[in-house]
């Protein structure tokens, strides 16, 4: 045998029988498990196909049969030739029914059995192998996450959203930073209308009304961030909410950009985390900002993400160690992980900060950083692949 599948249950069980029966067949391997099936379970599987054209998926649809149906019709959609093993507790020939129709390849019926699970896992093996046809319409989430504050995250998250509205990409910034909000300082703007407003109209959200009261700035990009105050309640915009306001995002925008702040255990940002199609970690190669990176990394890991998820970025980079930063060398050591880019230390930053607007609408003033900036983006977005200064 030989498959590359992908496994979307809550039922730990489920997951464990299924990852011993992959493991004593030859050639075969699990690439991803999604521990949560929801509507928009659809836009992390079309991710992960993007990588692997030729997987499959055995989706568990008992934990929440209405989305999960709902995220194998779109799945189907996208992809009519996605190879689905369905699982469910019902037996009843109108709900099996129901699955197939909705795009189910084959069905088992839980609790599963250790043989009809081989059997099924030999009928995939058997199938004709397709992949994926071309590339996937979802706009792609570009998330940042901070190791610590002051590592230059929302500056990063700003400038690259600035460059994708550049060269044309239709964008749209998010802060998901309740305390800082700082993306409207460095835009020099005070947005009418928040997420607040956001979650309240998700019901009824279309691109015509998104558009019409979130901010967008001169450059080109829409972008909505959390109210002003501290006082606000983070509790109109939930963990929820976002991962449904995600999936409008990508089906009508190409490139979202979010600024997670620094909380990682924050449950806007974890949300933000799994539905990204990569995740940049930004450190300094201050001692406490790479512990905590190393700290964040084994949690996400813990949490399912893979290496090839998440980017480590080091910002304000220094070539010369010091006793007070440690060495590139060191940081790769201490995060087991290769540095995706390095970003100078720049006064350029912090001018264009006071200026409070993005440097890259600056390219003659901050020529050298503006060029290191685009190349990031380009390889960020795999378009050229230049390295780090």
């Amino acid at each position: 045998m030989s498959f590359n599948l992908m496994i979307a249950s809550a039922d730990e069980q489920l997951r464990e029988l299924v990852r011993d029966a992959v493991a004593t067949t030859p050639n075969a391997r699990i690439l991803i498990e999604f521990v949560e099936v929801s509507a928009n379970l659809y836009i992390r599987v079309l991710q992960e196909l993007e990588r692997f054209p030729d997987a499959s998926l055995l989706l568990d649809i008992s934990s929440d049969p209405v989305n999960g149906i709902k995220a194998l019709e779109k799945l189907k959609q996208a992809v009519p030739e996605l190879y689905v093993i369905a699982t469910d507790y019902s037996e009843d020939g109108e709900s099996i029914l129901l699955t197939v129709r909705a795009g189910a390849t084959d069905y088992l019926t839980m609790p599963l059995k250790r043989s009809e699970l081989r059997d099924a896992l030999m009928r995939l093996d058997r199938a004709p192998k397709r992949a994926m046809t071309g590339g996937s319409q979802l706009g792609k989430i570009y998330t940042f996450l901070g190791a610590k504050g002051g590592v230059g995250t929302t500056s990063l998250a700003v400038n690259f959203a600035t460059i994708q509205a550049q060269r044309k990409k239709q964008t749209v910034l998010l802060d998901l930073d309740w305390t800082a909000n700082d993306v409207a300082m460095m835009l020099g703007a005070a947005p009418q209308y928040t997420l607040s407003e956001v979650g309240e109209n998700l019901d009824r959200m279309d691109q015509s009304l998104f558009e019409g009261f979130v901010a967008r700035d001169p450059a080109g990009f829409y972008y909505v961030g959390p109210p002003d105050s501290l006082e606000a309640n983070k509790g109109n915009f939930t963990d929820s909410m976002l991962r449904e306001f995600a999936t409008f995002l990508v089906e009508k925008y190409e490139c979202i950009v979010i600024d997670a702040g620094r909380s990682i255990n924050d449950d806007l940002a974890l949300a933000a985390l799994q539905v990204s199609t990569s995740v940049f970690l930004v450190t300094t190669q201050e001692f406490p900002a790479v512990r905590n990176a190393q700290r964040y990394l084994g949690y996400l890991m813990r949490l399912g993400f893979t290496q090839d998820q998440i980017k480590i970025v080091v910002n304000k980079y220094q070539k010369k160690p010091s006793g007070l930063i440690a060495g590139l060398d060191q940081v790769k050591q201490t995060l087991n992980q290769p540095i995706f880019y390095g970003v100078p230390e720049s006064g350029a930053v912090l001018a264009s900060i006071n200026k409070a607007r993005p440097l890259v609408t600056d390219r003659q003033t901050f020529a050298e950083m503006d060029k290191t900036l685009r190349a990031f983006v380009d390889k960020a977005t795999a378009g050229k692949r230049e390295q780090a200064a």
